[in-house]
């Protein structure tokens, strides 16, 4: 648990320190429980382990320090529905959930869908995993940081 003032409790020391040294245009994914964290970061990205906390909770905090990118149609991804699903009606509330803390963080763009394999591929090349307890189907998230303006790094 990080104890400074105005920083959020569930960020742990590592993650922040992560999300420091990410650039603009870096992606970092918030994954599921089910998600092969592990196995994908054997590929390359940092592994950052999350367990217990769910997505929502620590999208709302990183939230509160990270710069969303932009400039690009999307900044934010979720793992889109195999078409079993899609063909179910499944519904994915996390998502409208994903959608409001986003807009709260004043997002500007629409939430991009990313078919399951190529959410893999893309999470292959992110900065860091962040592996978690989020036991919500289809809870997958990637962000795209942005630039933070000289005025606001003073």
């Amino acid at each position: 648990m990080v104890v400074l003032i105005g920083i959020p409790s569930v960020l742990s020391p590592e993650l922040l320190y992560t999300l420091a040294l990410m650039g603009h245009g870096d992606e970092l994914v918030l994954a599921d429980a089910n998600f092969p964290a592990s196995s994908i970061c054997a590929c390359g990205p940092k592994e950052i382990r999350a367990d217990g906390l769910g997505i929502p909770e620590l999208l709302k905090a990183i939230l509160k320090l990270l710069p969303l990118d932009t400039y690009v149609p999307f900044s934010a991804a979720v793992m889109d529905l195999v078409d079993s699903d899609k063909q179910k009606g499944l519904p994915v509330p996390v998502w409208d959930t994903y959608k409001d803390l986003l807009d709260k963080a004043g997002s500007q763009s629409p939430v991009e869908k990313v078919e399951r394999f190529a959410f893999y591929e893309r999470a292959k090349k992110a900065y860091a995993v962040v592996a978690t307890g989020e036991t919500a189907l289809y809870g997958n998230l990637i962000l795209k940081k942005g630039v933070i303006p000289a005025e606001l790094l003073q």
